[in-house]
């Protein structure tokens, strides 16, 4: 390939310095075979290349609210990996948010943090402020954990037709959890929950999906709260596809439906589950999108809201409505079954969602007119915030 040994070296000084210039290390175990024959210059090229195009990431862990469950050179080695991705992508999802909620808080409450393993496989970060004067219990966790599939689990999959036979099978399952109960009665619950699923069947296919939502419950009706909540939840959606807010819309005022008390949790959002198309790339980005629109839907309420006054009655009212949340989060919701059938399950994260106090009153009935009988009207009968057109919500 080179006229002679001084022409070789020449060539290997010239990538050399050029490889430096872009602070790219060259990999000079492959020099001793670059001189005198093409099939060597092209394993050094090449690899000179791949350096160059494709150096080694390292993420910053300390921007998180603690380190990833997953250990560090795992995460590293496989950075393509969804598994890899979600967990990251739920990390900051969590730290982003706790800290937003922090900077509302007056007199500096902040999260405990708790990172926990499990003997099965995986574990989590529980981040829980208690006691604020904004935020009465505010919890934001992830967790990432793996092992074999419970009967309770299967079945509870197999009854939303997944089709997963009857074999124990190994599972990863990523996802981060949030509920927000303020002190003040005019400021609102929000729940959101975005999460991936992988299975490993016997034959070794493996399947894989993701869910979520963000939902709002809300003490007192405000109207223009409710437009700006779902407004923003939509804005998301309509990134990836128009028909999302929509059905998704429709899926959540189902899903948070009190069926023993004929009323909904709150005033909807979104909702959704074994998401896997179109693609698993576009479904990442879809929930990523869903996931970064919890700060700007609640913050702004929040922030309009926290220094309202209040009373007596309006407090009272407000442990009521927790009355509900805890009824619905212990009889339907799926992501609390799911917990507490796997097994090494954590039960003081899984019960985060609910609140410090909580109120139940025997027959309780507010007056139609009253502010309180105003919000169970739309509680009965959900609403559609955004004015879609009624062919929009018929065809999803």
């Amino acid at each position: 390939m080179f006229k002679s040994l001084r022409q070789g070296r020449k060539f290997v000084r010239f990538v050399s310095t050029a490889n430096q210039s872009t602070n790219k290390r060259l990999n000079y175990a492959t020099t001793a075979i670059v001189v005198g024959t093409a099939v060597g210059f092209t394993a050094y090229y090449h690899s000179s290349l791949v350096q160059m195009a494709s150096p080694q990431k390292r993420v910053d862990y300390s921007k998180y609210m603690a380190l990833p469950v997953t250990p560090t050179a795992d995460l590293e080695n496989a950075p393509d990996d969804m598994r890899t991705r979600m967990e990251l992508m739920i990390m900051k999802i969590q730290a982003d948010f706790c800290h937003a909620l922090e900077n509302e808080e007056m007199f500096g409450g902040k999260f405990k943090v708790d990172r926990w393993l499990r003997k099965e496989g995986g574990g989590g970060i529980t981040c829980v402020l208690q006691d604020g004067e904004v935020f009465e219990k505010a919890g934001v966790n992830i967790s990432v954990v793996s092992g074999t599939l419970p009967p309770g689990a299967v079945a509870q999959m197999r009854a939303r037709g997944k089709d997963l036979g009857n074999d124990p099978m190994p599972f990863f399952a990523a996802g981060v959890s949030s509920v927000i109960h303020p002190r003040n009665p005019m400021v609102p619950t929000i729940h959101f929950n975005y999460r991936y699923f992988e299975v490993v069947k016997k034959n070794g296919e493996k399947m894989w999906w993701f869910g979520g939502g963000t939902d709002l419950t809300p003490y007192y009706l405000n109207e223009d709260d409710s437009k700006h909540f779902h407004a923003e939840l939509k804005k998301a959606c309509d990134e990836h596809d128009t028909t999302y807010y929509p059905k998704f819309k429709k899926w959540c005022d189902k899903y948070f439906h009190i069926t023993h008390r004929g009323e909904s949790r709150g005033i909807g959002g979104i909702f959704f589950d074994d998401i896997d198309t179109p693609s698993q790339e576009e479904a990442f980005k879809f929930v990523t999108s869903c996931a970064e629109s919890v700060i700007p839907s609640y913050l702004p309420l929040v922030r309009r809201h926290k220094n309202d006054e209040y009373g007596t009655r309006e407090r009272e009212w407000q442990l009521l409505r927790r009355g509900r949340y805890v009824e619905f989060n212990l009889i339907y919701d799926r992501g609390t079954k799911f917990g507490l059938y796997t097994p090494g399950a954590r039960y003081e994260s899984i019960l985060m969602s609910l609140p410090l106090l909580a109120r139940w009153e025997y027959m309780h009935e507010p007056k139609s007119d009253s502010p309180e009988g105003i919000l169970m009207q739309v509680l009965k009968n959900p609403r559609n915030w955004l004015n879609l057109p009624e062919e929009e919500e018929q065809n999803n």
